[in-house]
């Protein structure tokens, strides 16, 4: 059962979205990138409190993704991944983006903490990071 609202286009879109962001990490890595963005969508609160579709949260600005800024994005989404994209619509969540509302790759190690928020994990060139509890408590929600 999806846990956001999802047409075809829209996970289309998501697909393109976790690929140009996270190809190079392998279908896992995608999948936690998915994550990411399924969760920017379920919430109200800190930066997503508008974010409310698959399009306002792939374009949101500022704090968006810049992969969207790239021509990588507007490649045509594969089957494989508009598969992975309709997992994490469908709520499969993965460690450590599943309840992750931002991720980046850095140069070195992550950061124990990244404009505020706590490093939930790394998974090969990304590190994972989720909100306190008590600023946004619907990311933590089970479906």
């Amino acid at each position: 059962m999806a846990v956001i609202k999802a047409s075809s286009s829209d996970i289309d879109m998501l697909a393109r979205l976790m690929r140009a962001e996270a190809e190079g990490d392998g279908e896992l890595g995608m999948l936690n990138a998915g994550n990411v963005m399924v969760n920017r969508i379920r919430v109200r609160c800190l930066d997503f409190a508008n974010i409310a579709t698959i399009p306002q949260m792939t374009f949101q600005s500022p704090g968006g993704f810049e992969a969207t800024q790239k021509g990588y994005f507007y490649q045509r989404a594969r089957e494989r991944d508009k598969r992975l994209a309709q997992r994490v619509v469908n709520g499969e969540r993965f460690n450590p983006g599943e309840f992750a509302l931002w991720f980046f790759r850095p140069e070195g190690a992550c950061p124990p903490q990244w404009w505020g928020q706590w490093n939930s994990g790394r998974y090969k060139s990304h590190c994972f990071y989720t909100p306190l509890a008590s600023e946004c408590p619907e990311v933590y929600s089970t479906y």
